[in-house]
């Protein structure tokens, strides 16, 4: 089994690139916001950004779900902070893989005012900003630049993934 986690800010693609890699790779794809509790999506809702007490038993419930998919999996969750991803791995017994959906703020802001239907604001995007943590060279991944065309991130996204199923 490989597990792949699609990190970034609100608005960075992880959906669209999580169900575009799944179809290429026949992998299960996971959306992490599908696994937070609903307190959790309240809070975000009314603005008000988590914060680690939020985050922990969340991350770690994504931890495991990875864990118990059967098969190559990608998963779709901000995963901010070093620590946020060791909570995740915490819960893994195989190196989980990080690939950081990154851009500007000013892009994703854009993108972010044009969802419909999602409970996560604009306004949440500097704290998100502020807490974002880029992956260090310990950890097991690579940022990708999603301010390129929508087939290079997938393209991207998809090499890193064949390379790394072997």
């Amino acid at each position: 089994m490989r597990c792949y986690v699609l990190m970034g800010v609100s608005g960075c693609g992880k959906s669209s690139v999580g169900t575009a890699l799944s179809a290429l790779c026949a992998m299960e794809f996971l959306d992490g916001d599908d696994l937070h509790p609903k307190a959790n999506i309240d809070k975000m809702a009314c603005g008000r950004p988590l914060d680690d007490a939020d985050r922990e038993p969340w991350l770690k419930d994504v931890g495991r779900v990875l864990a118990d998919t059967p098969g190559p999996v990608v998963v779709g969750c901000s995963a901010l902070k070093k620590r946020y991803r060791d909570w995740i791995r915490e819960e893994v017994p195989e190196p989980v893989h990080f690939l950081h959906l990154d851009a500007r703020k000013e892009v994703l802001a854009k993108r972010v005012a044009a969802r419909r239907d999602h409970f996560m604001p604009t306004a949440l995007l500097d704290s998100q900003f502020a807490a974002l943590e880029r992956l260090s060279a310990g950890e097991w991944g690579g940022a990708i630049d999603i301010e390129r065309p929508y087939a290079e991130v997938i393209a991207q996204s998809e090499t890193y993934v064949r390379e790394t199923l072997i």
